[in-house]
């Protein structure tokens, strides 16, 4: 059984416009939250992150929370702070977008 939610987001996804913005947001969110896991693995608070990165704590938080428009060499220093180092794929998308919604609910 669905949701209303459910099915109000299926709904908007059938828009291309509204399925772009999504996209894009949840591939922000993912920079963002990949950063902080990784820092909690090694046992950092942002402010130690930040020390490390030569960067200001606020700026390690917006990261973390809102990645919008991060450049490459930022997420490099910070990558570079946690022991790891940066890789940017360019990844095909299926032939059926849509289903990979569905399905999963946006992940």
């Amino acid at each position: 059984m669905t949701t209303r939610f459910e099915r109000y987001f299926q709904a908007q996804m059938e828009n291309p416009q509204m399925r772009e913005l999504v996209e894009k947001e949840l591939a922000s969110l993912e920079v963002g939250t990949q950063i902080a896991k990784l820092r909690e693995r090694k046992k950092l608070n942002q402010t130690q992150l930040a020390a490390r990165a030569n960067m200001s704590t606020p700026k390690i938080s917006r990261i973390e929370s809102k990645p919008t428009n991060v450049q490459l060499d930022t997420l490099i220093r910070i990558a570079r702070a946690l022991g790891a180092r940066l890789e940017v794929r360019l990844v095909e998308y299926k032939r059926n977008r849509r289903a990979r919604f569905v399905a999963t609910g946006a992940r």
